[in-house]
């Protein structure tokens, strides 16, 4: 949980981005900078990289958010400064797959992540506007009047 001056939270989003065409074009040490980039892109947007892994083709990003953010921007900011940034540094062997300037595919999926499983949380808003329960004694009860 994150305490800010007006709420507490803990937003989390599970996002995959795929190389264009699916080209496998991801090396380790591609996946490493790209870590590192991602990590310095979402501190900028004060969110952070929680979790990252990835294949020859595509990533996948656990990030904490806060709840001001615009998730499509923050989407497409990831995928181009990402995108400049290994351009930028692996020019020789990126340019083998592609001369154009494309790094990542247009589509990405992006998903809420909670600690709390779907169907509790359902229940839960389901309950809402139920009786209540009747509430345990107090310890030390007022005295009569």
């Amino acid at each position: 949980m994150i305490s800010a001056s007006n709420a507490v939270y803990a937003l989390r989003l599970h996002v995959v981005f795929v190389t264009k065409y699916r080209r496998k074009i991801l090396t380790p040490e591609i996946l490493d900078a790209l870590r590192e980039a991602f990590a310095e892109i979402l501190a900028d947007w004060r969110c952070t990289l929680i979790e990252f892994g990835g294949e020859a083709d595509h990533v996948r990003l656990l990030v904490g958010i806060h709840p001001a953010l615009n998730i499509s921007t923050l989407i497409n900011s990831l995928k181009s400064a990402s995108s400049r940034r290994m351009r930028n540094r692996f020019a020789d062997h990126l340019q083998k797959f592609s001369p154009k300037p494309y790094f990542w595919h247009r589509a990405y999926y992006v998903g809420s992540v909670g600690e709390t499983s779907l169907d509790r949380v359902k229940r839960y808003v389901e309950a809402q506007g139920t009786k209540e329960r009747p509430r345990k004694a107090a310890k030390n009860p007022p005295p009569p009047a």
